[in-house]
């Protein structure tokens, strides 16, 4: 193939992964721009730290039901529609939040993000998955991680600049994600159905063949034959998915999605400047400081990106495991002894360290690979809803066990189950590197 066709392929392919992980760029936005004006939003409506939390929270009911209903359509429909379907939720999201002129309301608004949220993380890691070669999928794949972080901090530099001042500041923090919500959904119509969701659910050969064509013309044929069904499982519906034949894979998403959550990962990303402050930090530090953790995040992110495909899943989460072991114990001794300053900010930026080079750069990667074609949309959504249902619990009760229990005993208990987490990815986690998903389904389904 002459150079200049390759590289065009290869610039196509990019901006199509590009453009969906932009989905996780919203995600990663509404996710976190509620950091900098929950204290606002509690003031402004006299809600108590348990309705404060169902506040925080409702975006996280809205992402388990849209973790759990995501890849019905993303099955029935296809990956395509059901993308652009979300940059609409985003874009309802941002514009009811920001002229909420209730509590409810704004929960209202809050849910339908959360419903963007869920069905994202199924649909986007998906799609990116089945359109990546081999030897790139985790890379691109991993793309959607780095936009959430992206998202994250965007959202905290956006809250800093929008600043605390003014009583409509917290309108404008969450009102601002309907810019890119209209980008993303613009650029989708440039994006082409999955060509395996096109075999394997339409049976429409030449919609697959054309899609396949602008990615690799040399492996065409190839990869036609690859994506019919290696194991000879043809079967389709939620009701096969929950036959017993996908067990293993099933029981890997669990754990891989519930060890992401008992991190504490989003205890910090929702509470940052609550915890920050609690610490000794001023208002204005710790929104600082919070900012300081989004380029953490993003910049370790990148450096996972860069190593996925060339060390490994596991590698990273042995590198990930290990860091949050440390840092956490060290948050929880720091709240213990009475540690003011600057050292639990630097300990929170070693805690987001590890979360980007491990289970941030993972598990969506990991997730979407270690599911057979037929049914890969519901083991997506089996593990996105339940690292949701784990999220929308820690940051529900966050406020209320924060108050109850201090930050000592909670950091502690995240630290004893990154402990457990290190003993997965060494006993049951397996690799995943470089190996088609075709040929991870007839290792991981017998």
């Amino acid at each position: 193939m002459p150079k200049i066709l390759y590289c065009m392929k290869v610039s196509k392919l990019l901006f199509w992964s590009v453009t969906v992980a932009l989905g996780g760029f919203l995600f990663g936005f509404d996710t976190a721009v509620i950091s900098g004006g929950e204290q606002a939003i509690q003031q402004l409506w006299q809600l108590s730290d348990i309705l404060l939390g169902q506040v925080v929270a409702m975006g996280l009911y809205g992402t388990i039901v849209g973790a759990v209903l995501g890849g019905i359509p993303a099955e029935r429909f296809g990956r395509r529609p059901t993308l652009l379907w979300i940059g609409i939720l985003f874009l309802a999201c941002s514009v009811g939040s920001g002229v909420a002129s209730s509590a409810e309301m704004l929960m209202f608004f809050r849910f339908i993000g959360g419903l963007a949220v869920g069905a994202s993380s199924v649909v986007a890691p998906l799609y990116i998955a089945e359109i990546a070669p081999a030897a790139r999928r985790g890379q691109l794949t991993a793309l959607f991680q780095f936009n959430i972080v992206l998202g994250i901090l965007v959202a905290y530099l956006s809250n800093w600049l929008i600043g605390t001042e003014g009583e409509d500041a917290w309108r404008w923090m969450l009102g601002v994600m309907a810019v890119p919500s209209i980008v993303y959904g613009v650029l989708m119509f440039f994006v082409p159905e999955s060509p395996r969701w096109l075999l394997t659910h339409r049976n429409d050969v030449e919609g697959a063949r054309r899609v396949l064509e602008q990615i690799d013309a040399t492996a065409v044929e190839a990869s036609l034959e690859a994506i019919r069904t290696p194991t000879g499982d043809r079967g389709q519906g939620l009701g096969h998915f929950l036959s017993g034949k996908f067990n293993r894979p099933i029981v890997l998403a669990f754990l891989f999605a519930f060890f992401n959550q008992v991190s504490g990962i989003n205890a910090v990303i929702y509470y940052a400047p609550r915890i920050l402050k609690e610490t000794g930090l001023g208002e204005e530090a710790a929104l600082l400081s919070t900012a300081g953790i989004g380029v953490i995040n993003l910049f370790f992110t990148m450096f996972g990106l860069g190593l996925i495909d060339r060390y490994g899943r596991r590698f990273l989460m042995y590198i990930g495991s290990v860091g949050y072991i440390i840092s956490l114990t060290g948050v929880a001794m720091a709240f213990f002894f009475d540690w003011s300053g600057w050292l639990v900010p630097i300990l929170l930026f070693a805690f987001i360290a590890a979360h980007a080079i491990g289970q941030g750069a993972v598990i969506w990667v990991f997730i979407s690979e270690i599911f057979p074609n037929s049914v890969r949309a519901y083991g997506n959504s089996l593990g996105s809803s339940t690292h949701w249902v784990f999220a929308a619990m820690i940051a529900g009760l966050f406020p209320y066990f924060n108050g109850l229990l201090g930050g000592g005993v909670i950091f502690a208990f995240f630290a004893v189950m990154m402990v457990f987490q290190l003993l997965f990815v060494w006993r049951m986690m397996p690799e995943t590197k470089g190996v088609s998903l075709e040929e991870l389904e007839q290792r991981l389904i017998k």
